[in-house]
């Protein structure tokens, strides 16, 4: 498998760009003044299929030939990149699996169908989601599309940071994103290694999912203690992948995150910034809001890169009667 790189990045934006929102990049006094530095906003949930993903899932899709479309794609997924390739299928005309836990939230679920896609729901603590979908893969013939560890994958998912860095209107001292596998965290990372080396770069995790952290720290890819779920249901990949977590390697640091500071991130975002962000989309603001590093005369940029949220978890959430 080819390494991704920079100048596939350049190539899947242009081979994406008439399918995708070019999503803008949002200020807002309210953050400014709660951090005491200039605030960034790179809104993802504004995407197709409501996250970053379908950037990946498209690039990836669209480059199917006409035989494999005939035979189909299979992905496996807790719910944003499972919407993303049902919506990527959906546009290329290919019919779409998706192998997705038995707990997703219930509006990611119906997302996948919406988009036309066939849900297989399995238990995420007893059964390997690998394994069935390669068996799927097996069985139709069907081309699997993995929700990180694909070169057309990460070089799409990067697409949002060459947005991100032409629409600021000077440096960018620090970026904040949100990673499970990486895919994500891996494309920005191409970006601004290449375009803006000079800003630090930091990976946010669930406290209790903080693998790319404990990998950071061996020098090798490493996973997490089993513990309890994280209301941060996009985050909760055990190990980073083998292709993200070497171009992640750069990061300047890793931060983790509280489910109740997450919950506190997404009250801040509906009630002042007129966001929805659903909690693994929130954790780069929460990050920032609870002072888990300095933002004070300085710009950060951070990714809001999901905002598909259960609307009974969303109610709970806003209203203050989850408290994390």
């Amino acid at each position: 498998m080819r390494t991704p790189s920079y100048s596939g990045v350049l190539d899947a934006a242009r081979q994406i760009a008439p399918a995708i929102v070019r999503t803008c990049t949002m200020e807002h006094p309210a953050l400014n003044e709660a951090v005491g530095g200039r605030v960034l906003i790179k809104p993802e949930n504004f995407q197709v299929a409501g996250a970053f993903k379908f950037r990946g899932a498209y690039n990836r899709i669209s480059r199917l030939t006409p035989e494999e479309c005939n035979r189909g794609v299979v992905a496996f997924s807790s719910g944003n990149h499972a919407q993303g390739v049902a919506a990527a299928a959906q546009a290329m005309g290919t019919k779409a699996v998706i192998v997705m836990p038995s707990d997703s939230p219930a509006v990611k679920v119906e997302g996948v169908r919406h988009f036309g896609g066939e849900v297989r729901l399995y238990d995420r603590w007893t059964e390997s989601r690998e394994e069935i979908g390669a068996q799927i893969a097996s069985e139709r013939g069907a081309i699997l599309v993995p929700p990180f560890d694909d070169p057309f994958i990460i070089e799409g998912q990067g697409t949002c940071a060459l947005e991100l860095l032409e629409d600021a209107d000077g440096p960018i001292d620090r970026l904040l994103c949100g990673a499970s596998g990486g895919g994500l965290m891996a494309g920005i990372n191409l970006v601004f290694a290449e375009r803006s080396p000079q800003t630090a770069v930091y990976v946010v995790e669930p406290e209790a999912f903080d693998d790319t952290r404990r990998s950071l720290e061996a020098g090798e890819r490493t996973t997490h203690p089993k513990g309890k779920p994280s209301i941060c249901d996009a985050l909760m990949a055990p190990i980073p992948g083998e292709l993200t977590f070497p171009i992640n390697q750069r990061l300047s640091g890793a931060l983790t995150v509280t489910d109740a500071e997450v919950a506190e991130a997404m009250r801040f975002a509906f009630r002042w910034l007129k966001l929805v962000i659903e909690p693994g989309g929130a954790v780069s603001l929460a990050a920032l809001l609870a002072g888990k590093i300095d933002a004070k005369d300085m710009t950060t940029a951070i990714i809001a890169s999901g905002g598909n949220v259960d609307p009974d978890q969303f109610s709970d959430i806003i209203s203050g009667r989850f408290k994390g």
